[in-house]
């Protein structure tokens, strides 16, 4: 048997009450996730637990690397089997990391095995496993399901195919699935293949001649995306730049266009520049703005070119661009052109920052206009949840709060959403017993309850 309880994670009373009366039963709004549609779409029945479990899942395969496990033994040749035995090993003395802990509660919740992962039960597991998913026909709809997911925004950039939403919304599942809108690829102007990214574009609108074509074919994408029920747009910057001229922006895009390449000043002149046109574009549609702030991405080159792109080799960036931020947001309200914005800070020291910065642009067309994203990547482990809520709590308004996300490519990953709400309900539980808050439970109950689902449905309007 695992160490796991019932009352994992809960350390009283109130904390139990609002976790089993009020959090467990809520349905999951997951706002923004990476798990790729066709899938989705699919729906077919998994061969073993490895494809559900570390198959492009970097979380584990980093976790795996640093225990000195040899790459073939995680995205390389070896076979399933291997792998997943290396993992089990892996995880069993990885106290204190958030794996430690997800991977054994998606034991027992989606395969109903309750024996502690290491390396001595590694075998059994893998054979209980198959076994269940052979018997009980799991596929990516069962396991979203069972879940109690209402609504997946997955992240798609401008370019993707649209039609496979289209399929997925005429299927008979109870959950929907609808596209986030992602313009990076057509922002990371110093990628090599940019102009190929810019190809893709022209091929689904028009010539590209232009920076005023492209914010236009840019429009006519949002558009599309907008017809299969999009709500929500995707930023990812390692930090806020700089709003420079369009006239600059131009100069710097006719370069890159003519197969020359950009200097990082060069680069950042774009970024800027883009960044707030693509938040003015979304105000004018009332889409909501996921600003991500703080990765520094593609750290080991060799790597990089061995294995690709979103891999397990990004970190935490020291750059705080909290005064970029502030003139971005700052010059896009003077011109009524501030979107609802949900800001996700990578970097825990500029948690403060961001919260009273945002306390600066909130006004009465929303509760919580501009949110402070909950605690993600790097930091969605308990320490980090836990000073995500003390420091959102300081500063701003916790009861606005929109909650949980996955940011994962991982259909199992829906616990972390459970993760959360005992990590939240323990917080206010001790806040309760401490005397520090009102004892009334069904007010912090019906915060709670917000939290883990209302607020989402509000705040991205959706039925």
């Amino acid at each position: 048997m695992s160490y796991l309880r019932d009352d994992f994670l809960l350390k009283n009373e109130s904390a139990k009450k609002l976790y089993f009366n009020y959090a467990e039963k809520m349905p999951i709004f997951d706002y923004h996730c990476h798990l790729p549609e066709k899938q989705i779409l699919e729906n077919n029945t998994f061969n073993d637990i490895f494809e559900i479990w570390l198959a492009g899942d970097h979380y584990k395969w980093r976790l795996m690397r640093n225990y000195g496990v040899d790459e073939e033994c995680i995205t390389g040749a070896k076979s399933n089997k291997e792998k997943f035995m290396a993992y089990c090993k892996t995880l069993s003395t990885a106290f204190g990391n958030p794996l430690y802990h997800w991977s054994q509660v998606e034991l027992k919740e989606f395969f109903n095995c309750e024996l502690e992962i290491n390396e001595e039960n590694a075998e059994q597991i893998w054979d209980w496993c198959n076994e269940f998913i052979k018997i009980n026909n799991i596929t990516p709809q069962s396991l979203i399901e069972s879940s109690n997911v209402k609504f997946i925004f997955t992240t798609n950039e401008v370019f993707d195919d649209l039609t496979t939403f289209v399929k997925i919304a005429a299927k008979d599942y109870k959950f929907k699935v609808i596209p986030a809108f992602r313009a990076d690829k057509i922002m990371n102007i110093e990628a090599e293949k940019y102009n190929d990214f810019v190809g893709q574009l022209e091929a689904l609108t028009f010539k590209i001649d232009s920076l005023s074509k492209l914010e236009e074919a840019l429009e006519v994408r949002l558009n599309e995306f907008i017809k299969v029920g999009t709500k929500a747009a995707d930023i990812a910057l390692e930090r806020v730049c700089p709003i420079a001229s369009k006239e600059d922006a131009e100069k710097v895009f006719f370069l890159r266009r003519s197969g020359k390449s950009v200097s990082i000043e060069e680069s950042e002149i774009f970024k800027g520049y883009l960044t707030y046109f693509l938040m003015k574009l979304y105000a004018k549609y009332d889409i909501r703005c996921e600003v991500h702030v703080g990765a520094m991405r593609n750290n080991n080159t060799v790597m990089l070119n061995k294995l690709g792109l979103d891999t397990g080799f990004d970190s935490i960036s020291e750059d705080n661009s909290i005064k970029y931020m502030s003139r971005l947001f700052d010059k896009l309200n003077i011109e009524n052109m501030l979107p609802k914005t949900i800001v996700f800070n990578l970097n825990p020291k500029m948690n403060s920052e961001i919260v009273t910065l945002i306390g600066s642009f909130q006004d009465s067309s929303a509760k919580g206009k501009i949110q402070y994203g909950p605690a993600w990547w790097f930091l969605d482990n308990k320490p980090g949840m836990e000073k995500h809520l003390v420091d959102l709590t300081a500063t701003g308004h916790l009861a606005t709060f929109v909650g949980m996300l996955t940011d994962s490519r991982s259909l199992l990953s829906y616990l972390r959403h459970h993760y959360f709400r005992r990590i939240l309900c323990n917080y206010l539980g001790t806040l309760m017993e401490d005397g520090e808050i009102t004892s009334n439970i069904e007010l912090v109950g019906k915060v709670v309850e917000d939290i883990s689902y209302n607020n989402s449905i509000n705040y991205f309007d959706v039925k």
